[in-house]
């Protein structure tokens, strides 16, 4: 899986990493065809740099390069501690899952669909669609692709050769909030002790965000990747692999994104994905 590169983020690649060198042309035609100079290219500590101190840095490149970035960052990084951190509402466990979680982001596919789908939710979306409630009568809801539970409803409307959109959603969304916002889920759930709050009735934050527990979240992003990887659609559009991965290894896969949130994103992230309040 070697996603194309715009032209407009090959040229910032280029100048930032190699701004002495000539023939540009050459470096960009390396960066699509050769993965391994597009790894050393990208991962160029003076472009990663270069998008940490531009605060006008995302509209000059795509999103999707800019978390490419980070997550090549973050695998150097993740090299050099002996642990990874589980977070929960009142503590911060060490869990030594490092090697596991270096290997996953090294295999490039994965890394690329990480960068793809946080690009994704830097533009939440939503939608009017059309549901049947009786013969001869409809009715248009309005949806937030951010939104599992309606995500889930239209998913089982629809004719199962359409539903691979759906599937692949819910499960990023499950993937995002877990490994970007998991403070989210622990508000909602918990009390800073830890203690269970109770469920009132409306009282949700966020209306795309409906009270799960983190191991609710997990659990529904495992079976919706599984869903998707199963699906026919994962074939034709070489994501079979990935699904899976993610499937097996939904745990791992939220430990990069929650490093990158947390030592390179800090308070921007809530502006970077303008989430819902």
């Amino acid at each position: 899986m070697n996603t194309k590169i715009k032209e407009s983020d090959l040229d910032f690649v280029v100048e930032t990493a190699a701004p002495e060198f000539k023939d540009k042309e050459k470096l960009k035609q390396l960066i699509k065809e050769d993965p391994d100079f597009r790894k050393g290219l990208i991962g160029d500590e003076k472009v990663f740099r270069k998008i940490m101190a531009d605060e006008e840095i995302m509209v000059k490149i795509s999103s999707t390069l800019f978390f490419e970035i980070l997550f090549r960052r973050a695998r150097e990084e993740l090299e050099k501690v002996s642990y990874t951190i589980e977070r929960t509402s009142s503590q911060r466990i060490p869990v030594f899952d490092r090697p596991e979680v270096i290997q996953f982001l090294a295999e490039e596919r994965n890394l690329i669909y990480l960068a793809e789908m946080l690009s994704s939710f830097t533009r939440i979306e939503s939608f009017t669609l059309p549901v049947r409630v009786r013969k001869g009568v409809w009715r248009k809801i309005r949806f937030s692709d951010m939104d599992i539970d309606s995500l889930s409803r239209f998913c089982q409307a629809v004719d199962e050769e359409h539903r691979f959109g759906f599937y692949k959603r819910i499960a990023d969304v499950c993937l995002f909030i877990m490994g970007v916002f998991p403070e989210y889920v622990q508000w909602d759930y918990r009390y800073p002790s830890g203690e269970l709050r109770p469920k009132i009735r409306g009282t949700t934050h966020r209306r795309w965000m409906p009270r799960r527990s983190a191991e609710e979240y997990e659990e529904e992003g495992r079976k919706f990747y599984q869903l998707a990887a199963e699906h026919p659609t994962a074939k034709v559009v070489k994501l079979e692999e990935v699904f899976w991965q993610l499937h097996q290894k939904f745990n791992l896969a939220k430990k990069p994104l929650d490093f990158m949130s947390q030592h390179y994103l800090h308070f921007k992230k809530q502006k970077l994905f303008d989430v819902e309040s």
